[in-house]
Parts: C-alpha cells; structure tokens; sequence
C-alpha cells in the first residue's frame, strides 16, 4: 500500500495495555496499521509475515494456497510472540478463520481483534500494485477470500473499512481500545 493511503499520522497515547491483532485477507492494509498503532500505543509490532516458514513463503510465491497444516506451526509461534509480549504488542496477521482466531486467543487471553474489510477487487489491486516487492503471489486472493470466515458478531472484534486513510483507522481502533485500555491521550481529541 502505497503512502498516498497514510494521512496524517496517529496521535500517540500513553502507558497503553493490550494485545492487539490486525487482521484480514493480503492487501488490506494490516501491516500498515499494525505498525501505526504499534507506534500510538507504544507497544511491539510484530508483524506476522516476518514469521512464516521458508516452506510457506515458497509455496505462496507459487500461488499455491496454505493449508490448516501449514498454518499451524506459523499460528503457534505468532501466539507465543504474543503471549511473550509483556504488557501488550500489536500483531499483523490475517487470521482469516475462526479457528486460527481461537488459537490466538488460547496464547493470550484477551486479545482484541481490529479486521480490516475490503472488496476482492480493491484486495487484488493493492496485491499487484506491491508485487514486485512481496512474496505473496495476487493468484491467491480470491483464495484469502473463499477461506475467510469474517469475525462478525466475535466478542472484541472490531470491523473497519480498509479503504480509509490508515491515520483514520488508526483513531477509530485507538477510541475503540480506550474503554478497555490505560491510555490517555497526550495531544488532545483522537477525532
């Protein structure tokens, strides 16, 4: 995702506890957010890409679809990442299904979830716009799609429009976490 999608930046809070996961299928804007609130929240990014096996990555790049199997062993280091985080980190993954969600949480109770929403063919676009310089093959987005399973009505989920300035997303996650977090703003309305 290029810069044009970033806005201005997201006001930073203070002594901010949580365990966060970005969400959704590749082209989303997951990594991009992640790292925004990584920065606000003053918590460890851990970006989930950084963590897929040489084996994944190979067989991605091939445009051939990862299976339960293959995702399995990438999960469960993600939830020890996770759980290793002290206070809080802010994770990138796609979790794309309940049950990896579920996973997640079984690492590290209590953790939130902020699924970035877009159409296939805006998904796509932003895939090949980034191809170049990514392993993800944009053959397997159709495939992200047929496997998501939307966390829609999942207590601690939170749904945005991935199609909004990533500073606008950024604010919108930061008033959603307040009720749960210790934060308090350190330059005025999030707004």
């Amino acid at each position: 995702m290029g810069t044009e999608h970033l806005g201005q930046p997201c006001s930073p809070v203070q002594t901010f506890k949580a365990h966060l996961v970005v969400m959704g299928v590749s082209g989303c804007g997951k990594s991009s957010l992640a790292q925004a609130l990584s920065e606000a929240l003053g918590l460890r990014l851990i970006e989930g890409d950084d963590f897929h096996s040489a084996h994944n990555i190979e067989r991605m790049q091939a445009g051939i679809p990862l299976t339960d199997d293959d995702r399995a062993g990438w999960l469960q280091t993600l939830g020890a990442e996770l759980a290793a985080s002290g206070p809080g980190a802010v994770l990138s993954c796609s979790a794309l299904k309940l049950a990896y969600r579920q996973l997640l949480r079984q690492a590290c109770p209590g953790l939130r979830f902020v699924f970035l929403e877009l159409s296939p063919d805006t998904a796509l676009a932003r895939v090949q716009a980034r191809a170049p310089s990514h392993f993800f093959n944009p053959a397997l987005v159709h495939n992200q799609f047929e496997v998501l399973e939307p966390p829609l009505g999942e207590a601690g989920c939170l749904r945005l429009d991935a199609t909004r300035p990533i500073a606008e997303l950024c604010r919108s996650t930061l008033q959603w976490l307040q009720p749960v977090g210790t934060a308090t703003p350190t330059q005025g309305d999030l707004s």
